[in-house]
């Protein structure tokens, strides 16, 4: 039953990491992140089910919470420069150069 769930876990940062690698959309980008952060939480979940540890589901809620707080930030940020730019590509995201 672990094996299944480590196989998905794999698949899931594997969609991901593509998905991070190959797109230029600072939405899909952010997607791509928390798929994979999200799939590092299910590898967690998984493994402490298997040892019968709850440190690892304890360690899961935090990593949510953080992530909200990633998520929240990394919107605002989007945001901003989208008032600037009017676009969402990251390749024209080039305001930060002096």
């Amino acid at each position: 039953m672990l094996e299944q769930y480590v196989v998905l876990s794999c698949i899931l940062f594997a969609i991901g990491a593509m998905g991070f690698l190959t797109r230029r959309n600072a939405v899909v980008l952010f997607m791509s992140i928390e798929l994979m952060l999200n799939s590092v939480n299910l590898m967690l979940v998984a493994f402490s089910r298997f040892r019968a540890d709850m440190a690892g589901q304890v360690m899961v809620l935090f990593i949510f919470a953080v992530a909200a707080a990633e998520v929240a930030v990394g919107l605002a940020l989007l945001i901003s420069l989208f008032r600037h730019v009017r676009d969402v590509d990251v390749t024209r995201f080039n305001l930060l150069k002096w």
